[in-house]
């Protein structure tokens, strides 16, 4: 159960200067948030809400020649908690013809991580939640190079949009799962982390009502602390997308097909004698809908989720008849131990599940549309 409140205000300021497009901004932001986990509780257990106060500056400056335009822009912000933060930003955008841009960003960011609210893994059971520390704010640098083109194909054309991305973060908040089967410790990461790739979508529209879009991103991430790179969990090597449209305008038909496909990840087992494997398999999703329009407001949709009716192994969820541990035995050292009914030494953990557990399933619905 928690509670947030939020108040934000900004003044705004910007003008155009001959090639230069000035803009100033003075935003302040206040934020109370309680809940009734151990993030906002005092050391002697007592309630302990938290009150933010985030004021700030920024300044932006976007200049134009022939075309190219180069933004520079800088925010200082003054968190009440954590203090000053800065953060400066640059991009630069070149067009090449009509169909040809090229764009190449480089900043800085920072965030400041609610652990209860984005990592509901906290939340996933048996497993004590210990903070080692005041957590500091996660904070990055960042940077990125893409490419827009559309090469002409007869009456069509192929759209291409590539990318290169490098993030370098320090302060690092990643749940610890390893070091005790029966915790999940949270610490700023002493080291730093990295995650970089590449990213290409493709679409291209048929001469007929066809469309075809697809997209794959290919990513290195790990994490780096006392010399040792490692894979974080739940982190994949590569995903794909793609969507076929058809629509067919004299029956006033449309019809979607969309598909993902996610590569392996390292998965949180709970020690060497875990059965369940430290990696999961390639996996997709693949969804078809079909949607009528009824005139020209209604339209009636259908179609299938799930299509191959993919789902975590059975295993996934270790011990669910026991959410609470009352039938593993545990010896003085807080360990546990191995019996009939437990051989692989598992507790109750539901952290492992990497994708959704809804089978194939149908759906139908109705749609009006306001002019």
């Amino acid at each position: 159960m928690a509670d947030q409140k939020i108040a934000f205000a900004q003044f705004l300021w910007d003008k155009n200067i001959g090639n230069h497009s000035l803009l100033v901004g003075t935003p302040f932001r206040y934020t109370y948030y309680n809940d009734d986990t151990p993030a906002t509780a005092s050391p002697d257990g007592a309630d302990n809400a938290s009150h933010t106060y985030l004021p700030g500056v920024f300044v932006q400056d976007e200049i134009t020649v022939g075309k190219s335009s180069v933004l520079l822009g800088a925010r200082y912000d003054y968190n009440s908690v954590h203090g000053s933060i800065f953060t400066p930003r640059v991009a630069w955008k070149h067009k090449f013809g009509q169909a040809n841009v090229l764009r190449i960003n480089f900043g800085r960011g920072y965030r400041v991580v609610n652990l209860f609210t984005e990592e509901h893994s906290a939340l996933t059971g048996a497993r004590e939640v210990v903070i080692m520390n005041e957590l500091k704010p996660e904070q990055s640098w960042n940077g990125n190079i893409n490419y827009v083109t559309k090469i002409p194909t007869g009456n069509s054309f192929l759209g291409i949009d590539a990318a290169i991305f490098y993030t370098h973060f320090t302060n690092r908040i990643l749940p610890d799962y390893d070091t005790d089967p029966l915790k999940i410790i949270y610490d700023n990461l002493g080291g730093y982390s990295v995650s970089r790739g590449v990213n290409l979508n493709l679409d291209y529209s048929f001469l007929f009502p066809l469309k075809i879009s697809a997209g794959i991103t290919l990513t290195d991430n790990f994490v780096s602390e006392d010399g040792q790179k490692t894979l974080p969990v739940l982190t994949e090597k590569f995903m794909g997308v793609s969507t076929i449209s058809y629509d067919w305008e004299k029956a006033g038909l449309t019809i979607d097909y969309t598909t993902n496909v996610v590569g392996p990840m390292r998965l949180p087992v709970l020690h060497e004698d875990d059965p369940r494997d430290d990696y999961s398999p390639v996996w997709s999703i693949q969804n078809i809908q079909v949607t009528k329009k009824l005139g020209t407001r209604w339209e009636i949709y259908g179609g299938i989720k799930n299509l191959l009716n993919y789902r975590p192994p059975a295993n996934s969820i270790a011990r669910p008849f026991d959410p609470f541990n009352k039938q593993v035995v545990f010896d003085e050292l807080g360990n546990v131990v191995a019996t009939p009914d437990n051989p692989h030494r598992l507790t109750f953990d539901p952290s492992y599940v990497f994708a959704s557990n809804q089978g194939i399933r149908g759906f139908l619905g109705l749609r009006y549309i306001f002019h």
